[in-house]
């Protein structure tokens, strides 16, 4: 019997079963919230995204997204502190679309990015992280730019290993270690300067979601298209998705692009072409 969302949906009631939370679906976006009854404080799932997992993997996926939605549940019900935990702050990218309160009104510490992404700040708590607002910072008497290089710091002493495949004599790399900062590494200069210096043709860099960063060394006009089904995707496929535009960097920067049909890249609308 095929899953539906339907189906999903009654299958994360049951699995969700608990006094202590409430549950609703929305039929218009199709998704599945799951929440405090106290603080109203929860998350939200695309149950189309969870049906494919389910089709693909099966009972496995259930298991981990509700493993996932409790511990994100439990993090929401603490209170956190950033005083001695120094380490364990790093950047995060979401999409500009992404909330930057939290539902009690309370802001978020982001920082601006690119025209696509925005960099936002987590406390690392092992299993998962919590994103930082303003409150967490003045509670401190820190500041936001002591934030910013403090987790930009923490960011270069983890490991960027990468699998390569070659396809059409472009190069492709895969960061994916599934730590949770695979999409952050984006901010890495450092890792993004070494993989500029050893490209034979232009570096252009994707963050279609959270746990991969994807980079090319695009050799010939068909890397441009290949590039934009690779990124599109795994933005489909992705737990936490941020952009299906791919981003050329150059000079220390980073232009968002589209990949038209004739596989040759143009800057988002608004840009200089």
């Amino acid at each position: 019997m095929s899953m539906t969302s339907l189906k999903m949906k009654r299958l994360l009631e049951r699995r969700l079963d608990d006094s202590k939370y409430r549950t609703s679906y929305n039929r218009d976006k199709d998704t599945f919230r799951v929440e405090w009854k106290d603080s109203k404080e929860g998350l939200s799932i695309k149950l189309p995204t969870v049906v494919a997992k389910y089709n693909d993997r099966g009972e496995v996926a259930v298991e981990e997204l509700e493993a996932h939605i409790l511990e994100s549940l439990r993090i929401m019900n603490q209170e956190h502190h950033l005083s001695g935990k120094e380490k364990h702050i790093f950047p995060v990218i979401r999409a500009t679309s992404f909330a930057t309160k939290m539902k009690d009104g309370t802001k978020l510490l982001t920082r601006e990015h690119t025209a696509e992404t925005r960099i936002y700040y987590a406390l690392d708590l092992g299993k998962s992280y919590r994103l930082i607002d303003h409150s967490m910072v003045e509670e401190e008497n820190w500041t936001e730019d002591g934030i910013h290089e403090m987790a930009l710091f923490n960011l270069r002493s983890l490991d960027h290993p990468y699998k390569k495949d070659r396809v059409a004599d472009n190069d492709f790399y895969f960061v994916s270690t599934q730590d949770g900062y695979d999409g952050s590494r984006i901010l890495n200069e450092a890792f993004l300067e070494e993989m500029k210096a050893n490209s034979l043709g232009e570096l252009a860099v994707a963050v279609p979601h959270q746990d991969v960063l994807i980079l090319a060394d695009i050799q010939n006009q068909t890397g441009y298209d290949i590039l934009a089904q690779m990124t599109m995707q795994f933005f489909a496929e992705g737990r936490i998705p941020i952009t299906s535009l791919p981003f050329i960097y150059e000079d220390k920067t980073l232009e968002p692009v589209f990949i038209l049909a004739q596989n040759r890249p143009k800057k988002k609308q608004g840009d200089q072409s």
